[in-house]
Parts: structure tokens; sequence; C-alpha cells
């Protein structure tokens, strides 16, 4: 049996080296297959990389229409002399209405001698050319002449924007003067002395925020042009003009100014077409209303929510009624101003003409002010001083801070405000007013101070930072001050006597401030510093050096853009001891000094040593390397070269 056994053994070995052999050449065969395959779709992907670059390039048509993209749109106007263009998006309900009149005008003008090419852009993906063309609606229709865009500002139809192009692709057709008015020193007296009304634009040719306005400033000025009477948009060149610049405190750009018979007054309006026009056409009437009969100004006491502020004049030709109008004219904004010539009505304000009347709406009197505040105009009485007293008075002791009038009414600090559920309506009027009447005794011995009730509900956002939102009581209060510090009242049962000695502790300096805060960062060596609430007035504040402070929002897309470049900005001025590059997310910090106001993302602030309580802002739309280093160079009280040491 041995050598059976052993025949096999032997057999089997060659069988299984048979095998091996066999396996060995098998995978060679496979890889080879497999790499040759590789090969072959790498040949394909390539090819269709190849296809996908030709497809992007290759201008396909929809009926008769050409649709451009990114790639191909400057290979495609570049021979042209006339393009029309829409720009739509997909959604839009107007584009799809829209669609097949613009085929019908695409086929129009394909038989024009010689054709003219019209193209669609999709705005919602070609984002490149959309932001080219200060694409913001849809649909949005240009004209291309010579490469240069002409907006389209008729009717949709067929027969309208067909005798447009035609118009715009002769060859001696050229584009319309502006309507803007060009100033210099030259003119400038002239034209701004003689208009009843004249909005001014101070720009600088390379400000970004300037070239956007331009052509919605444009557009206003033409629209305006046809107001009956007309309205003068001008334009003033601050950098050529500097004396002009100058002697209107113009300190950024764009500035606007609105002049009535060569007066300027602040341009506080919208800044594109529409709103430019309806705000000019307001400013344009008298800032003041007539009142005609005396049941106007007893609905204005019974059911009125603000300040009522009325002149009472013999008439029209009285100069000290001229004087209340040109006051008027300064605080229109921000205040509704009335007029009357009727004896009645001076006999019910107990009062003769040539005199200012101020009262407050009856929910706002109390015992402890007077019912009315009364100026005397006379021929000589300076605007400046009608001004003055209507501020002085506009708020009662009490009054009730919004939302809507807080930026108005209510920017003045100390502030005491007191939150609870507000509602002056009838049926809730009894329970506002009793809180209101523990603030009034606190108020009337307080006259330095401002004091408001606010809804608790309004100002949620307010109360849940000051850590209110939780303190399980019906009524809190609080204190703002001039440094934009914030302090909350301990809950407490409220009454007159807790809020007295909340206000007194904080007269004497005895509170310590709210500040909302991230953590302190534990390392902050990096070229840009971060601050956060807790550490803005040691770092920013610093007496001793001067800081770029970079206030952001981490949602925000321009500050996203700015960082590698504000990066950049902390490590090439790292070496210079007494200069620090900071930023600070604004949105989850308290910016506790009022002079760094925060109105939008990013905001940049230069805040020199020696002179913290008048940081410089940073105009400039060109948010590069720089321009943000002349600006630092511009403003930096001492540059040192000496390096700190590590």
């Amino acid at each position: 049996m041995r050598p059976r056994k052993a025949w096999l053994l032997v057999l089997l070995l060659a069988l299984a080296q048979l095998l091996a052999a066999a396996s060995a050449e098998g995978p060679d065969e496979d890889s080879s297959k497999k790499e040759d395959a590789i090969e072959e779709e790498d040949e394909e992907e390539e090819d269709d990389e190849d296809e996908d670059d030709g497809d992007d390039l290759e201008v396909k048509e929809e009926n008769g229409v050409s649709v451009l993209n990114d790639a191909n749109f400057d290979n495609f106007v570049a021979d042209k002399d006339t393009v029309l263009l829409e720009f739509y998006a997909p959604w839009c309900g107007h584009c799809k209405q829209f669609a097949p009149e613009y085929e019908k005008i695409a086929t129009t003008l394909r038989e024009n001698d010689p054709p003219i090419a019209v193209a669609k852009i999709d705005a919602t993906s070609e984002s490149a050319l959309a932001s080219r063309f200060d694409v913001s609606g849809y649909p949005t229709i240009k004209i291309l002449k010579k490469g240069q865009a002409v907006d389209y500002e008729g009717s949709r139809t067929q027969e309208e924007i067909v005798a447009k192009v035609k118009e715009i692709s002769q060859p001696n057709w050229t584009p319309p003067p502006e309507v803007t008015l060009v100033l210099t020193k030259d003119n400038f007296d002239e034209v701004v002395n003689d208009s009843g009304i004249i909005l001014v634009e101070f720009y600088a040719p390379w400000c970004g925020h300037c070239k956007k306005l331009a052509p919605e400033y444009e557009k206003a000025a033409k629209e305006l042009s046809k107001h009956s009477p007309p309205i003068p948009l001008a334009k003033v060149d601050a950098t050529t003009e500097t004396d002009l610049a100058k002697r209107f405190d113009v300190s950024g750009y764009p500035t606007l100014k609105i002049f009535r018979k060569g007066k300027p007054f602040d341009y506080n309006g919208p800044r594109e077409k529409y709103g430019i026009v309806d705000y000019m056409i307001e400013q344009s009437g008298p800032p003041s209303k007539q009142i005609l009969a005396l049941k106007q100004v007893q609905e204005f006491l019974k059911d009125g929510d603000d300040v009522i502020i009325i002149g009472v004049f013999k008439a029209e030709s009285d100069p000290a009624y001229q004087q209340y109008q040109d006051a008027a004219n300064h605080l229109r904004e921000d205040y509704k101003f009335h007029h009357t010539f009727h004896t009645e009505i001076a006999k019910f304000l107990k009062v003769s003409p040539g005199k200012l009347v101020i009262m407050q709406p009856e929910k706002f009197q109390s015992k402890y002010e007077p019912k009315s505040h009364v100026m005397d105009i006379q021929d000589s009485t300076e605007s400046s001083a009608i001004k003055e007293h209507v501020l002085r008075h506009t708020l009662p002791l009490v009054g009730h801070r919004k939302s809507s009038n807080e930026a108005k009414r209510y920017s003045r600090r100390p502030l005491v405000v007191v939150y609870y559920g507000v509602d002056f309506s009838f049926d809730y009027r009894v329970a506002t007013q009793f809180w209101r009447n523990k603030v009034l005794e606190v108020a009337k011995d307080f006259p330095e101070y401002t004091f408001a009730v606010a809804d608790e509900d309004d100002f949620a956002t307010e109360v849940k930072d000051l850590g209110l939102s939780e303190s399980g009581e019906e009524v809190n209060a609080a204190i703002l001050d001039e440094g934009g510090h914030r302090f909350a009242m301990e809950p407490d049962d409220f009454d007159a006597d807790t809020l007295r000695a909340f206000v007194s502790a904080f007269k004497k300096g005895k509170l310590k401030p709210v500040i909302k805060s991230q953590p302190v960062p534990k390392n902050n060596k990096g070229p840009v510093k971060v601050v956060v609430g807790k550490t803005f007035d040691s770092i920013v504040m610093d007496p001793k050096k001067d800081v770029l402070i970079e206030f952001y929002a981490p949602w925000c897309g321009h500050c996203k853009q700015l960082e590698p470049v504000y990066t950049a900005l902390g490590k090439k001025y790292k070496g210079h001891k007494n200069l620090v590059i900071a930023k600070m997310d604004a949105t989850a910090n308290d910016v506790t000094n009022a002079r760094y106001k925060v109105e939008g993302f990013p905001t940049i602030y230069f805040s020199p040593s020696g002179d913290k309580k008048n940081p410089i802002k940073f105009e400039d739309g060109n948010r590069d390397l720089e321009h943000l280093s002349k600006f630092i160079e511009e403003h930096a009280t001492e540059l040192s070269r000496a390096r700190e040491e590590l």
C-alpha cells in the first residue's frame, strides 16, 4: 500500500503545479485586458471633456433664438454690430409669457438687411454674464451696440422692441446725451441757485458704489425730467472738483445732497431708479401740510401716535412762515409738519399768529409736563433755532419706543427702557398706562435721561440679549448708554421704587454692563486678531495702538470674498507693533462703542491711537490689498518698522 500512496502523492503535487501555472498566466491576461479597457475609458473621458468644451462654445438655437452662456458669449458678439439680448430665469412667469413674442422678434430681425442677431441668456446659471450686465430682475432686455450695452426700457411688444433695435442698428446711431447734468466750479452755483430743487451726486470715478449707482441715477434723471415741473439731477466729480467737495463736507462716495434754491439738505432716500424718483417727487412738495379745520387738530390729539407740530401764521406771505418752511425742510424726513392760517384753530391752541406749537397726543400727556411748548417766530428768527425747539420737545416724558421709530426718535443716550406688553388700543390702554405711570414717577426726577416704554415682543431679540427673556417678570427694564453699553435691571417686582434704585445705581456708576460675547480666544497670535464682545475695549479701544477692525457676518458673501485679502493684509503689517489688524463677528458679539456703527457687512473702521472716539470708516468700494493698505498708510499715526520680539 505504501508505493501506491507515494504514487498518488506525486500525482497530486504535479496537478497542483499545473493549476498554479495556469492561475499565474490567467491574471496577467486579465490585467492586460483591464489596462486596455482603462486606457480606452480614459480616451473616451478625454473625448467627452473635449466634447463638453465644444458644447459650451457651440451656440445652439431654440426657435430662432441663439442660446448664449459664459463660455461662448464673447465669441458670438465679437463680430456683430448689434445684438438683442434677453436675460431670463427659467422659473419666471413674465419670461415664460414673453417667450413666444421674443421668438417672433427673432424671426423678424433675422429677415432684416443685414440680419440682426437675437439671443437669450439664463441669468440663473450664467452668473458671470448676469453680474457683468447688472441684471437684477427678469426678464431684462438689453441691446448690444458695438459691444456696449444699451438698456431697453420700453414695453415688451414685438413692434416696439423691433423698432428700437432697428433704430440702434443704424450706422450713424449714437447714444443720446446724458440727462444727468455735469457740474463744475464754473457752473455749480448758477445751476443750483436757480433750481427750486435739485439732487446732486458727489462721486469718485474709481468708486464701486458710484459705478453701481450710475445707471440707476441716469434712469431716474430721465424719469424726473418728464415730471411737471421737471426735477433735475446732477453730478460732481469730487476728485477733480475738490473745492466743491470740501465746501459741502464730502468725505465718502457717493454723497448725495438735495439743494433748494442753493441751500443743501442731506439725501437719505433709496438708490435705485424708482426709489429715487418717488423720494424726489415727495421732497419737491411743501414740507408742511395746511390744516383747514379744527377737527383735524382734535383728531391728532385724540388718536395720534406721534408729536404734533403746528405753525400758526397770518398768511403765506408772513416772513415767519417762510422761516418755518425752511426749518421744516431740514427735518421733513423725521417729522410731520403742519401749519394753519385759521383764527379758530389759533384760538383753540391759545396762541396768536407767528407761533410754533408742539404738543403730544392725549395718551402721552401727563401732570408732570406742560400740554404744549410754544415758540414765538419773528422775522429775524433763524431756522436753526426753530429746528432746535422742535428737536428739544418732540419726545414726551415717557414715550413709546417702537422698531419703526427707535432710530429717529430714540437715538439719544442714556435711554431707560421698560419692557412689557405695551398696547395703547382701547381694550388694553388702561393696563399699558398703569405701568407707564410708574415710569413717569421716576422719569420726572431724571430729566437728563430719555425714558420710554417698549413692547417686549417687538424687542424680543434685545430682551434676549439683555438676559431678560427668561426673567419670569411681567415688566423688565434696561439702560442703554452713550458708549453702546447695556445694563439690565435685576428681575424683581416692578414698581417706581425699584426702577428709581436701578437708575440711581447707573448714575453712580455701580452697574456692570451686559455684553453679548463669544468666548475669548485662547490663542490670538495670528496675523488678524479676533475681537469678541468682552475684548472690544481692550483691543480696539487701546489708546496706544492704531487698529483696523472689520465687522463681518459668517453668512456674508462679500465677507468670505474679503477673508483671504484681509489675512494677507494682516501678514503684511504683522511686524508693526503699534498697528493691529482685527476682525469681529458682529452677529455674535456686541460692539460696545456707539461710534462704530455697523449697518452692513463687511464694515471696516480705522481706529487711530489717541483718538478712539473718531473712527474713520473705509468707504472705498475696492476692498483689495492695495486700497486697504493705502487706507492704513493714510491714517496710521505711527507705522513702527521695529518688529515685535517673538
